[in-house]
């Protein structure tokens, strides 16, 4: 099966926690043609369909953010330094192609780190740390880089959705625009049903990877009677999970 359209372009719109503009438009937009669509100060967004009766309102809400890295430092040699916006696994960056979001667009960039032939046997032991990595982007020097980067820009994972067999796909913040994308086609179903018992919103709410924050105030804001939550989880049959400790739930047999 393809991936849709919608999910496809929440994946690739870059946003990390509190910089969620680009998803957050990409999720409004397609809500307008069957839902009444608001957004708050936060940047959490809302599609509400209206009752068909007096039923209790049901949130539907799904996080929009992504993980993310900010720049926080740029050397004489234009390397950027950075830390992270919500939890990493260091690891996984070393090597990486990034895009960081400047005020003049996306700007493309490679982690690395010291080369192995320069590390110390006792280094090379070592897991990557966040202190031993940089963003290049090709300056010639740090006064060319500050020309294009400036300290606070965000950055996130470059490349595109990969499908694979069996109706998988791998993506970069999958964590959550999926769930994102759930409840907004979960209240578009209900729309083409005619509505339900009680007002249904679908929520796409911000920050959820450092304070949580779009979800407290939305719930304020909405004051539903019922909510149902969409995020991801770890499938127990992937490799080194223990079933013992999470429980037995394969990929597929969610709800």
């Amino acid at each position: 099966m393809p991936l849709p359209d919608l999910l496809r372009a929440l994946l690739t719109a870059p946003g990390p926690s509190g910089y969620e503009g680009a998803p957050a438009r990409v999720w409004r937009e397609a809500a307008e043609g069957f839902a009444e669509v608001a957004g708050d100060t936060l940047g959490s967004s809302t599609a509400q369909v209206a009752a068909s009766g007096d039923g209790p309102r049901l949130a539907l809400v799904g996080h929009i953010d992504e993980i993310g890295l900010v720049v926080t430092h740029i050397d004489d040699e234009g390397y950027l330094y950075f830390a992270g916006v919500g939890g990493w696994d260091w690891q996984i960056l070393v090597g990486q192609r990034v895009e960081v979001i400047t005020r003049d667009g996306r700007l493309p960039g490679v982690v690395g780190k010291k080369p192995i032939h320069l590390l110390k046997e006792d280094e090379r032991k070592k897991v990557a740390d966040v202190k031993d990595l940089h963003i290049d982007i090709g300056a010639k020097d740090g006064d060319e880089a500050r020309e294009l980067v400036r300290t606070g820009d965000v950055a996130v994972i470059a490349g595109e959705p990969v499908e694979l067999p069996n109706q998988r796909v791998v993506s970069r913040s999958m964590d959550n625009r999926l769930g994102a994308f759930v409840v907004h086609e979960a209240a578009r179903l209900v729309a083409e049903a005619g509505g339900a018992p009680g007002d249904v919103v679908a929520v796409a709410a911000v920050q959820e990877e450092i304070t949580f924050a779009g979800a407290r105030t939305s719930a304020f804001a909405l004051d539903p009677q019922v909510a149902i939550v969409v995020d991801v989880t770890h499938a127990t049959d992937a490799p080194g999970i223990e079933v013992k400790a999470l429980g037995k739930h394969e990929l597929g047999s969610g709800p």
